[in-house]
């Protein structure tokens, strides 16, 4: 059995790993300035991405409260709060820490409600106060939050920036991923990812690929051993992260088997869901895989801007056939 882009499935994982509130303080503690109010309830797990206010919750109103996610609570809550009498105050504060909400979170440094501090600390909810507006803390959460809970996996590839493109060199161990992708570097490209590539999606249809972060920008050549780029080639041979274009399958060269020749059928695959164009090279003895890596790069921009060759050709030709048969026909009908 393979995997969308040809690999044995052992070959592609999917990433998952547990994000508690604890540690979401401990990533975001300087970017958020953030501090605990209650050090409670940091053991709760973190289960989506989104991030909103309570909004109508605390004046009591709760069908349709989205309790999964992490709630903000600004100046207009807690002005809200605050106009509320003490026991009124209580009994809708405690409504509100009675389902599961992840974490509380108080923007613009503001102080709380001696009964929310305490009723969160007998629910055991962690309560994080943040010195940002309220905006502006929105503004850095979420793009954070997307970014951890993205659809991830790990495929075994090599990634480079060709003409600004992003061509992901699949094929099994030992084809020539790494020795075609250090060539195309030699010849002023960018490696962003050797062996292992971790994929993240954003948004519906655009995946991200960058290296672990023990390897980057190492590469292993057989025979050779590890080769640290930046430090051979200079810092620009390399970059973090590139977005994947193009999957280009290396794989050995047999007689008889069927190849693409004028690209009018267009092969995908299929990586966390987004489909993208994937192109088979066979090899064989003298071949010159960097440039065909570069004619890829080049002729994916053309048809990104409009233009596709293998259509125009396709075109051409029928153009042409028609205009033969047109003449032959006028020849048939001439009687004279």
């Amino acid at each position: 059995m393979t995997d969308a882009t040809g690999e044995t499935t052992a070959a592609v994982r999917s990433s998952h790993h547990r994000l508690t509130v604890g540690r979401l303080y401990e990533r975001l503690r300087e970017p958020l300035q953030l501090e605990q109010v209650t050090s409670v309830g940091l053991e709760r797990e973190v289960e989506s991405p989104d991030i909103s206010s309570p909004g109508l919750v605390l004046a009591g109103f709760v069908e349709r409260f989205p309790a999964q996610r992490l709630q903000v609570l600004g100046e207009t809550e807690i002005t809200y709060l605050r106009s509320l009498g003490d026991d009124e105050r209580r009994h809708n504060v405690r409504r509100f820490l009675s389902f599961p909400i992840p974490a509380v979170f108080i923007t613009k440094a503001l102080p709380l409600p001696r009964e929310l501090e305490e009723e969160a600390r007998d629910a055991g909810v962690a309560i994080l106060r943040s010195s940002l507006k309220t905006n502006e803390f929105y503004r850095r959460a979420k793009p954070w939050l997307e970014e951890e809970f993205a659809p991830a996996t790990t495929v075994h590839g090599s990634l480079a920036d060709v003409f600004g493109v992003g061509l992901l060199f699949v094929g099994r161990s030992g084809i020539g991923k790494s020795e075609c992708v250090l060539d195309l570097v030699e010849r002023g490209h960018r490696l962003v990812a050797d062996d292992l590539v971790i994929v993240k999606r954003r948004g519906a249809d655009i995946l991200i690929g960058r290296g672990h972060e023990l390897q980057r920008h190492y590469m292993e050549i057989r025979g050779v051993g590890l080769v640290d780029i930046p430090a051979i080639f200079g810092i620009r041979a390399v970059r973090q992260q590139k977005r994947i274009e193009v999957i280009v399958r290396l794989e050995e060269w047999s007689h008889g088997q069927p190849v693409e020749r004028t690209g009018l059928d267009a092969e995908l695959t299929d990586i966390l869901d987004v489909k993208l164009p994937r192109i088979t090279v066979p090899l064989n003895p003298g071949k010159n895989i960097t440039v065909i890596a570069e004619v890829i790069a080049m002729n994916h921009l053309l048809r990104y801007s409009g233009v596709d060759p293998a259509e125009r050709f396709n075109e051409r030709l029928i153009k042409q056939m028609r205009a033969a048969t047109d003449v032959r026909r006028y020849l048939q009908e001439d009687n004279e």
